[in-house]
């Protein structure tokens, strides 16, 4: 009898001891499945959050190439018609320099001038700035008729060339058009020297001192004599 109830406790036994492994194992899977369930949430909340991220950036990507072609296409976009007053005064410029062989400032000062075109000072820089002409070209035109019509000296072409009350070029501009124009400074002195003694009937003295003045003619010494011996 004893014995008998020795086994039954024992049977007892082992079978809290495997309910005890069951629970326990079942508790280890349900602690398994939350964990994994959890990862995968996770993973699913991060592969949306950067799909979220990567449309916002081509958005923005998008919103700033929109941005950029709009820039473009006003800066390419057409400007205004020139007003009215402008497109004149551009006009006389075109005529100012390429007919009459004006410098750069004349023109301007013609063009704003109460007694010339009496434009704006606007239309007038506007003209300027746009005029197509060759200022050396002009410079050396109008240093080729102060040789050839009234026999200037090289120093006294440049010196017209550039006078505030002459032609206004350019120091530049004067001294390109002297050393290219094409003139005989001996024979200029000499016309010169006839003049004086024809018209004025000067000594070949005087007429050797008013050709080398810095006031008169500004000859050289080798240029006046070789007038005044050949008179």
């Amino acid at each position: 009898m004893a014995e008998g109830k020795k086994k039954g406790k024992v049977k007892v036994v082992l079978m809290v001891a495997v309910a005890l492994v069951a629970f326990s194992t079942a508790g280890c899977g349900g602690s398994k499945g939350s964990s994994t369930s959890s990862s995968s949430a996770s993973t699913s909340q991060t592969t949306q959050e950067e799909t979220a991220n990567t449309e916002s950036q081509t958005s923005s990507t998008d919103d700033s190439s929109a941005t950029e072609s709009k820039a473009t296409t006003s800066e390419a976009a057409p400007k205004d018609d020139v007003p009215a007053e402008y497109a004149s005064a551009l006009a006389q410029a075109n005529s100012y320099a390429n007919t009459m062989h004006m410098s750069k400032q004349g023109v301007y000062d013609q063009l704003t001038s109460e007694y010339g075109g009496q434009f704006s000072a606007e239309a007038a820089q506007y003209a300027i700035d746009n005029v197509q002409t060759d200022w050396n070209a002009n410079a050396l035109a109008k240093a080729e008729s102060y040789s050839d019509s009234m026999h200037m000296s090289k120093q006294g072409i440049f010196d017209q060339l550039t006078s505030e009350y002459g032609e206004q070029f350019t120091a530049d501009e004067a001294q390109y058009a002297v050393d290219n124009v094409q003139a005989d400074w001996n024979a200029n002195a000499l016309a010169k020297a006839k003049s004086y003694q024809d018209d004025m009937h000067m000594s070949p003295s005087a007429i050797y001192d008013q050709l080398t003045s810095e006031y008169g003619e500004q000859f050289t010494a080798d240029e006046a004599q070789y007038a005044v011996d050949n008179l």
